[in-house]
């Protein structure tokens, strides 16, 4: 089978779009037993095979960011926020785009620009925190500056990404994602 230049060349650039889209992963996350077993907020920690508090000493700021993600596409806000205030790197572009996303999803809108802007600052290439900015935008009406936010994500090399395909739609259709 001869794969076109084109499919060469967007296989080659996904693991570069997924990590520049502030995540391991540019797609929603695939529900973990952090969602489906554990109960109040509690994080699977698969080296021990128990669920356990975010702050316990056997994770890492890696497993508890992607709690973070997991609880707040399944909607768990304050878990999210829980997981999210035990990490270390409390200074980090991917911290302060959840931040701002639970922020936002939370009611506080004003208070998640401000982290979006914070984590842009720290990271102008981080496109998942461009297309909750966007997504934002669209919920205030702002459709040109949703737009500037999806022209960034384009030209930082984010087309066919899911922080693309999410903002997109969401100006196309004038809503958003819950994740």
């Amino acid at each position: 089978m001869r794969l076109s230049a084109t499919t060469l060349a967007l296989s080659l650039a996904l693991p570069i779009l997924a990590h520049a889209a502030g995540s391991d992963s540019s797609t929603p996350p695939t529900p973990t037993d952090t969602t489906k077993t554990c109960q109040s907020g509690m994080i699977f920690d698969a080296a021990t095979g128990k669920c356990v508090a975010p702050k316990d000493s056997r994770l890492n700021d890696d497993s508890r960011y992607d709690a973070v993600r997991e609880f707040a596409y399944a909607g768990q806000y304050g878990d999210a926020i829980a997981a999210l205030d035990a990490m270390s790197e409390q200074d980090s572009d991917r911290v302060l785009t959840y931040r701002g996303f639970l922020a936002r999803k939370t009611g506080n809108v004003d208070a998640g620009m401000e982290y979006y802007r914070a984590a842009l600052e720290k990271n102008p290439d981080n496109l998942l925190v461009r297309s909750y900015m966007g997504q934002a935008l669209v919920e205030m009406g702002d459709l040109p500056a949703a737009r500037a936010q999806l022209t960034e994500i384009r030209t930082r090399g984010g087309r066919t990404s899911w922080p693309e395909f999410a903002l997109r739609s969401a100006i196309e259709q004038g809503g958003t994602f819950s994740y």
